[in-house]
């Protein structure tokens, strides 16, 4: 495949020209629609991330020869609730999955259960992905396609009917019409997130199909066995692994989940596993694979005219799978309109706030500053037990004396749940020394205590110290769904 000498030169830190080898681097049947989530975000996170490794040049060529373009972004109804900063120059991408059939034969689309034709223009899988300037992490949040909300020009409906209502109410040519469904889906989803989205990516059924045989297949793990014979999921309780058509009915189960969240739980899981497998050894030690995934990517996704492949590679080639958090919407309520069952937010302006957090959480500069620990040998502590559990300041007091501070039981407080650091202001250092003894225990300030004393008191949540105090479930309204939330490494079971 030949290639234009004339095109876009290649960032320094990813031309070998400027340094580095060119060489590989060494290191169901029914109605239902398909909703697969890990087909977009796998195609697009495949593709930044390989594009970071050694031969990422060449690879980029190849995806940029390739791959295709629309005019997704919308030059109105798209802004940041936050301010028009837009959080510097953190990146929020769109990611969309429709049921086309591009490319498939009629035996695949028997094969794989495609669903009911006049869906198509339907999205059903909507995720929106937060990178920050550093490219240290990525947060992806899976947008509900039952979500109500409200589409410029059209009223209140469900989410996934947006892109349709702009792709049927244009004239023009087929490319024409995908671009205003996807203007209108984005100045939807800004709207009710309050998110300025950047980018938009789009990638069809054939190429999920592909990426996830190309890989190996990906390991997935369930806590029960189970058996939807709509979906076609049956699949045995504990570690598995599944690919092609076993992985379309795990992402598409709908039927025996306890809720809708809980299908993109299990989207979110498959693309976790997937993108495990992009980073292994396997794959990035075997350019072979890596270019079927590239060319694979190029075929099957269509990006906005403005999204720069080498930018996004440049942004994401550091992030790790630990750093790589899936997240669904808290506050959601079922309600039931004329659209018929629906998700609504119990609080639009929480829901908005939560959407601001991923910008916040990823911002080095909003962070609170950091406090240097002082010497434990310096440090004067009295521990006192809200925990309920007798002899527990005692046992935390002749802890702490082991580990160098001078500290003493103050005997019982009031029962807490939470335990707490607390010190006059001046004594942050003292403080936070005490503090890193008992991780994520509140510390606040009291100028009623003594200068240059700490006083612990230990919570319901407190596991003695040394160890992390436990986790507080997040509190929610009667009726409405928690958010979800873990990591690209973690392989524990689910639903």
């Amino acid at each position: 495949m030949a290639f234009d000498d004339g095109a876009r030169p290649l960032p320094p830190h990813l031309d070998p020209r400027a340094g580095r080898s060119a060489h590989p681097a060494a290191p169901g049947r029914g109605g239902s629609r398909l909703a697969v989530v890990a087909r977009v975000v796998a195609a697009l996170l495949s593709l930044a991330l390989l594009l970071g490794s050694g031969w990422g040049w060449y690879l980029a060529r190849v995806a940029e020869a390739s791959i295709g373009r629309t005019d997704a972004i919308p030059t109105e109804g798209n802004t940041d609730a936050q301010g028009s900063d837009h959080a510097g120059k953190a990146m929020n991408l769109l990611l969309v999955g429709r049921d086309s059939r591009a490319g498939l034969t009629a035996e695949q689309a028997a094969e794989f259960s495609t669903g009911d034709p006049e869906g198509l223009l339907n999205t059903d899988t909507m995720i929106l992905v937060h990178i920050p300037a550093d490219g240290s992490a990525a947060a992806f949040v899976s947008i509900p396609r039952d979500l109500y909300v409200s589409i410029p020009g059209y009223g209140e409906s469900k989410l996934n009917s947006a892109f349709g209502r702009g792709y049927n109410d244009e004239e023009g040519s087929e490319a024409d019409k995908e671009a205003a469904g996807a203007r209108l889906l984005i100045q939807t989803i800004s709207g009710v997130t309050g998110v300025q989205i950047d980018h938009f990516a789009e990638i069809n059924l054939l190429g999920f199909i592909n990426i996830s045989s190309i890989v190996g297949g990906v390991e997935v793990n369930l806590c029960n066995a189970t058996d939807d014979p709509l979906s076609g999921a049956h699949f045995e309780a504990g570690e598995q692994t599944i690919s092609g058509a076993e992985a379309l009915a795990f992402v598409r189960q709908r039927h025996g989940l306890p809720s809708e969240l809980d299908r993109q739980v299990r989207q979110q899981v498959f693309l976790a596993g997937l993108i495990r497998n992009v980073l292994s050894q396997d794959l990035l030690l075997n350019p072979v694979k890596q270019r079927q995934v590239i060319q694979q990517v190029g075929t099957s996704v269509t990006v906005d005219q403005g999204l720069n492949l080498f930018d996004l590679a440049a942004q994401m080639q550091s992030v790790k799978p630990d750093e790589i958090s899936f997240q669904t919407i808290p506050g959601l309520v079922d309600a039931r309109t004329d659209a018929g069952d629906v998700l609504e937010p119990a609080d639009p302006d929480a829901l908005k706030e939560f959407f601001a957090s991923l910008s916040a959480g990823a911002d080095p500069d909003a962070a609170a500053p950091s406090v240097e620990a002082a010497d434990p040998a310096d440090v004067t502590v009295s521990v006192l037990n809200g925990s309920g559990v007798s002899g527990a300041a005692a046992t935390a007091a002749d802890a702490l004396a082991a580990a160098g501070f001078d500290a003493s039981s103050g005997g019982n407080a009031a029962a807490t749940d939470v335990t707490t650091v607390s010190a006059a202001t001046g004594d942050e250092a003292l403080a936070a020394a005490v503090a890193a003894e008992v991780p994520g225990a509140a510390v606040t300030v009291d100028d009623s205590l003594a200068s240059g004393t700490v006083q612990l008191v230990l919570g319901a949540d407190s596991n003695g110290i040394g160890q992390p105090v436990s986790a507080k479930a997040p509190e929610t309204a009667p009726g409405t769904y928690a958010s979800s939330e873990r990591t690209a490494e973690d392989t524990s079971c689910i639903a």
